[in-house]
C-alpha cells in the first residue's frame, strides 16, 4: 500500500484516478477547493485537505504530504471552461504555474520527501503543425498554450534539484461523452449535422479516459520513467477520419462540415484548439512498457457510448 496525495481530484481526470487508487488499496489524501464536496465524488479517500494555492502559507499542507510515496498533481483551471479573454487565460496561467509553485514549495519543506512527484500537463505543450511528428524530445511550441504548458513544467523540474523523481504526463484529447471535447462535439451529430471541424486535415490526437489512467498508474508504479511522457494513442488520425468513425459508432452521418469561422464565434481566440492539431506520439509510454487497452478508435467510442 502505497501513500498518494492528489490534487485536483474532483475533475474528469482527477476522480477516476484517486478511484482507481482506493481501489487497489492505496491510502489516498484527497486536496481539493471544496473537500466536503469531495468526499462524495471521491469517497473512500483517507483524508480531504484544502486546496488553496493563493494562501500565503502552505505550512498546513506539510503533515499530509509527510510519508507520501508520492504527489501527484492534477489541479487547474479548464481551458475551455469559459470564452477566453485576458481574465481567462491569467486564470489557467496562475492556476498551473503558482499552485505548482506552492505545492512544490510544500514538498521542499517535507523531512521526508515523496519518492516522485506526477504532474499532468498537455500536448499543447508541442504547438500545432499538419506535418511535424512529435515525441517527448520535440520542442515547445509558442502559441499561448504551449507557453503555460512550458512555464506550468519549468516549475516541476524544480523537484529534482532536491531529489523527487519528476514526471510531466503530457495528455492529449481525453475522450468522454460527458465532458471535455467529445462532449461538445457529438451534439451535432444527434441531430444529424455533424461532420468535420475546420479543414479536416488537422491531427486529433486522442486517448481513452482507461489508458490515462494507466499511464498515471504506470508512471507511479514504474520508477525508471521522469520527464516527460505523453498520453496518447499511439494510433493517430487526423478530423475528416475521426468524423467518419464517430459518425458510424453514433449511426449518423458525418457529411457536414463546420467552419472554422463558427467555431471562433463560439470560442474566441481558442479556436485554433479545435481547428489545428499535432501528431504526438506516446514514445516513452511505449518504451517503458506500457499496454495500451485502447489503440483502435472504433472500438475506444463504441465502449464510450455503450455506458
Amino acid at each position: 500500500m502505497k501513500k498518494i496525495v492528489i490534487t485536483g481530484a474532483t475533475g474528469f481526470i482527477g476522480k477516476n484516478i484517486s478511484t482507481e487508487l482506493i481501489n487497489r488499496g492505496d491510502e489516498v489524501v484527497v486536496f481539493s477547493r471544496s473537500p466536503e464536496r469531495a468526499k462524495s465524488i471521491v469517497p473512500g479517500a483517507h483524508a480531504y485537505v484544502k486546496w488553496d494555492y493563493n494562501s500565503e502559507n502552505n505550512d498546513g499542507w506539510i503533515k499530509y504530504l509527510e510519508g507520501a510515496d508520492s504527489v501527484i498533481h492534477l489541479a487547474g483551471e479548464s481551458v475551455m471552461a469559459k470564452r477566453w479573454n485576458e481574465e481567462h487565460k491569467k486564470s489557467v496561467l496562475d492556476s498551473r504555474v503558482l499552485g505548482t509553485r506552492s505545492l512544490v514549495e510544500a514538498v521542499s519543506k517535507l523531512k521526508y520527501k515523496p519518492n516522485s512527484f506526477i504532474s499532468a500537463s498537455a500536448i499543447g505543450y508541442y504547438g500545432t503543425s499538419e506535418t511535424e511528428i512529435f515525441n517527448e524530445k520535440s520542442d515547445s511550441g509558442n502559441d499561448f498554450l504551449a507557453r503555460v504548458t512550458r512555464k506550468w513544467e519549468e516549475e516541476v523540474v524544480v523537484n529534482k534539484y532536491f531529489g523527487v523523481r519528476e514526471v510531466r504526463v503530457r495528455i492529449g484529447i481525453v475522450l468522454d461523452k460527458k465532458e471535455g471535447a467529445l462532449a461538445k462535439m457529438i451534439t451535432p451529430y444527434k441531430f444529424f449535422v455533424g461532420g468535420p471541424i475546420g479543414s479536416g486535415k488537422q491531427w486529433f490526437s486522442w486517448i481513452h479516459i482507461k489508458d490515462v489512467v494507466g499511464i498515471f498508474l504506470h508512471v507511479l508504479d514504474n520508477t525508471k520513467v521522469s520527464g516527460p511522457v505523453n498520453a496518447v494513442s499511439p494510433a493517430q488520425i487526423n478530423m475528416n477520419q475521426f468524423s467518419k468513425i464517430l459518425g458510424r459508432v453514433l449511426h449518423r452521418p458525418a457529411l457536414f462540415k463546420v467552419p472554422s469561422l463558427v467555431i471562433k464565434l463560439i470560442v474566441g481566440e481558442a479556436e485554433y484548439l479545435v481547428t489545428e492539431g499535432a501528431k504526438v506520439l506516446p514514445k516513452v509510454a511505449l518504451e517503458s512498457g506500457y499496454n495500451f487497452v485502447y489503440t483502435d478508435l472504433g472500438n475506444a467510442l463504441s465502449n464510450i457510448f455503450k455506458k
